[in-house]
């Protein structure tokens, strides 16, 4: 059995409740496409940065940031009150290109 120490089970339980916080979010410049592709907290859990990959151009990508950036506090707030921690890290967000990357070199496959 894997030893997870205790950050890495609570990065886990942050991924998936910020994943479905950020689906409800009714702000119109995120874009359906936007996922939670990683979080890491540091071990004193007053903040984490959290990998999000957007699909879309640049544009897209900017003003789904700005929009993630601007609703930080109630995303924050919600994930205090969905989970039972001490203290509720503070997000920062970073762009993560990697679905798209993955997308595009299935397409270098398949058209081979």
């Amino acid at each position: 059995m894997a030893n997870y120490s205790r950050t890495d089970r609570v990065s886990e339980e942050i991924k998936r409740e910020l994943a479905a916080v950020i689906r409800e979010l009714k702000d119109p410049r995120l874009p359906q496409m936007t996922s939670v592709v990683a979080v890491k907290t540091t071990k004193d859990l007053k903040y984490a940065k959290v990998h999000i990959s957007v699909m879309g151009d640049d544009n897209v990508k900017k003003e789904a940031f700005e929009a993630l950036k601007s609703a930080g506090g109630y995303i924050r707030k919600e994930i205090s009150r969905r989970l039972n921690l001490r203290q509720t890290p503070e997000f920062k967000f970073i762009e993560d290109d990697s679905i798209e990357y993955g997308a595009h070199i299935e397409k270098l496959l398949k058209d081979l």
